[in-house]
């Protein structure tokens, strides 16, 4: 407020200075007005920065790490540097999750320029323990414990043996030098990590090697040659910690925004959004024309991509590919059905999109993802397929006899009588040339009737309404190809 109130006696001190008896001073008056309004905004920017800069701005770490908590993150992070905030905390209750999505909040939390500290309430395993040790200051809730960071596959199985001891070694060494970097025992970091390492300091074994390091609020406190082993003391709330830490000032949380929110959900009920994504192409192909089976399929698989993609595990390149199969798909079935190649194609190509949305492939790892990135992305799809295996199943035998399905199909248009009735194709005895009647829709196949006999029909790839006047062009074994006749 110091600024504000300067700035204003400065102002009016500019107004009136000297005498303007005349219309020669008006045009200096209204400088010096400019002037002093400048002063006085530039008065009232100075306390709002003064004020902004007495925040504590306190960013809740909760559950699974993951690339969207990275995105909150950072984008709290961007918040508290715009406002000068004079503290960064991290309130932390996470038992780890994706190894990349620990290293990205690392670098974010590295290139932050203000003081940072983690508050474990109650727990920081795995990867959460890496993250703590990434900022300056380390506090712990009285029952509380950090540690436990060895590298696992997302199924929380033990990596191959080659793999471990790449990551083992990669990692133990980094987060060792992040954590002396911060100010942290860099040996604390690396047992966190490597099973076969030992910590002892100032002659205290604090740990021996055969198991990877976890440290309860009171071991991580203990004082040794007037340092803490790692956690600067015990908190008994977020209030507590900023006495202990000396911090005043407003306390502002940062909460996950709604797109930040959906994300989380998305991602989790990723099998939920391609079932339905694969039951509404299915209901869109036995049901032509309905639209809003098709409708419901586009919303689903769009969910899922845009989850992914906001979460920051799909760029643009997995939708992409996703409507390049999608269009080989469509091709097969409406340009130049029977091909098979094209169709089959385009379906690996949708597959392969889904899947690798939902990669979370470890820094440094080779473009194409081991077994252990692919083993839940693989899951949640055959989860999706299984199910949706299920459901049409049950559609196909019960959905034609129910009365919403008899108020969708063509069948009002398709006259009563024998003539309708389902009977053996001779496709030997249609030739080359023969006329009928298309019975339900072409889209391109569908039936039409040749004399007193259905038969299964396709044409080159356009549509064909029923009661349309077609001609055989082609017999291809059990494949009939028609045309429509000029009306």
């Amino acid at each position: 407020m110091t600024g504000y109130f300067s700035a204003i006696s400065l102002a009016i001190c500019l107004c009136s200075w000297g005498k303007m008896p005349t219309f020669s001073c008006y045009m200096k008056a209204l400088l010096r007005a400019m002037l002093a309004g400048m002063l006085v905004f530039a008065g009232w920017m100075a306390g709002t920065a003064t004020a902004r800069a007495s925040e504590v701005v306190v960013i809740p770490i909760k559950g699974e790490i993951s690339q969207a908590r990275f995105f909150f993150l950072r984008r709290a992070l961007k918040e508290a540097e715009r406002a000068s905030a004079q503290a960064v905390i991290l309130d932390m209750d996470t038992y780890g999750g994706e190894l990349d999505a620990c290293v990205a909040m690392q670098k974010a939390l590295a290139q932050s320029k203000r003081r940072t500290l983690a508050y474990i309430n109650p727990n920081a395993g795995s990867a959460g323990a890496l993250i703590a040790v990434s900022t300056h200051e380390i506090y712990m809730a009285p029952v509380s414990a950090i540690g436990a960071a060895a590298p696992v596959t997302a199924t929380g199985q033990d990596l191959t043996e080659t793999l471990k001891d790449k990551q083992v070694s990669f990692l133990s060494s980094y987060f060792a030098s992040v954590a002396e970097n911060n100010g942290h025992n860099p040996e604390i970091a690396e047992a966190f990590i490597n099973k076969n390492k030992g910590v002892v300091i100032g002659g205290q074994t604090i740990h021996e090697k055969g198991s990877v390091l976890t440290l309860s609020a009171q071991e991580a406190v203990k004082r040794i040659a007037g340092k803490p082993v790692l956690a600067e003391g015990i908190a008994s709330s977020v209030g507590d910690l900023l006495k202990q830490a000396k911090l005043e000032g407003v306390v502002r949380h940062v909460e996950p925004t709604g797109f930040e929110v959906l994300a989380f959900w998305i991602t989790a009920l990723s099998p939920l959004f391609l079932l339905g994504g694969i039951l509404g192409a299915y209901l869109e192909i036995k049901m032509p024309g309905l639209a809003l089976a098709g409708i419901l399929s586009a919303v689903c698989f769009g969910i899922f991509f845009m989850g992914h993609y906001i979460a920051g595990l799909a760029g643009w390149e997995a939708p992409v590919l996703f409507l390049i199969g999608l269009a080989l798909v469509l091709s097969e079935l409406l340009i130049h059905p029977g091909t098979i190649l094209p169709g089959l194609l385009g379906a690996a190509l949708m597959a392969t999109s889904l899947v690798w949305a939902m990669v979370d492939r470890y820094p440094g790892s080779p473009l194409m993802p081991d077994a252990s990135a692919l083993f839940r992305p693989l899951l949640n799809l055959a989860a999706a397929v299984g199910l949706a295996t299920i459901f049409i199943y049950f559609l196909a035998k019960y959905l034609p006899k129910t009365p919403f399905f008899h108020g969708l199909v063509l069948s009002a248009h398709n006259p009563a009588g024998p003539s309708l009735s389902p009977q053996k194709s001779e496709f030997t005895q249609l030739p080359v040339g023969a006329e009928g009647v298309a019975r339900t829709i072409l889209r391109p196949s569908g039936k039409a009737e040749f004399g007193h006999a259905l038969h299964d029909v396709i044409t080159g790839g356009q549509f064909v309404d029923p009661g349309a006047r077609v001609r055989v062009v082609a017999v291809e074994g059990a494949r009939i190809v028609v045309e429509e006749l000029p009306s």
